[in-house]
């Protein structure tokens, strides 16, 4: 046990000190910030964006819109040059999902986001058919949507995980092995 905690302070003090000049190398990919591909295709954006608005009156609405689109632009791209995004040589972000910390948020967050609205939306599913399997013709209810009844149960469902935490205790997510079905071998 003790060889094992050795082992595992060690890889953790290599992997806090190593440096982020060694990181930022993956691949072929420099920060955005310092990027010549990035900084080009921001100067290709906003000058046909700006070559767009020159077709327009100064103050007419399409070129209003234009200068906004060009601020957003210009926005978007200062936000990916402060940020710790890696460019590649097109110039565009790419994220980074190898398990380092410093590069986690770029995947982490929107992968359990997509998993917490993906459950959301098969509890949601589930508890449907299940209420609507009780009423007085499930197939047609299965068919044609309820949709008072679907959107009251979306709205609930963004607890799901509490419930299905509380299923799964209560052995009421899970059914018993006898019931499974099995198709002949």
């Amino acid at each position: 046990m003790k060889r094992f905690n050795l082992i595992a302070l060690f890889f953790a003090l290599t992997l806090a000190f190593t440096p982020d000049q060694a990181l930022a190398d993956i691949g072929g990919l420099t920060k955005c910030s310092e990027s010549p591909a990035f900084s080009k295709r921001l100067k290709t954006s906003v000058k046909k964006l700006e070559a767009r608005m020159a077709q327009y009156e100064a103050d007419s609405p399409p070129a209003l819109a234009l200068k906004q689109q060009i601020e957003r632009t210009q926005s978007r791209f200062d936000k990916y040059s402060r940020s710790s995004l890696l460019c590649g040589t097109d110039g565009l972000p790419h994220l980074i999902a190898d398990g380092r910390w410093n590069h986690a948020a770029e995947f982490t967050i929107p992968g359990v986001a997509f998993l917490y609205i993906a459950g959301w939306i098969g509890w949601v599913g589930r508890k449907y058919v299940r209420v609507v399997s009780t009423t007085k013709n499930p197939a047609e209810s299965e068919i044609i949507i309820n949709v008072p009844l679907a959107l009251k149960i979306m709205t609930t469902g963004y607890l799901w995980p509490i419930a299905a935490w509380q299923e799964l205790v209560s052995n009421e997510l899970v059914v018993p092995a006898d019931e499974v079905s099995v198709s002949p071998r």
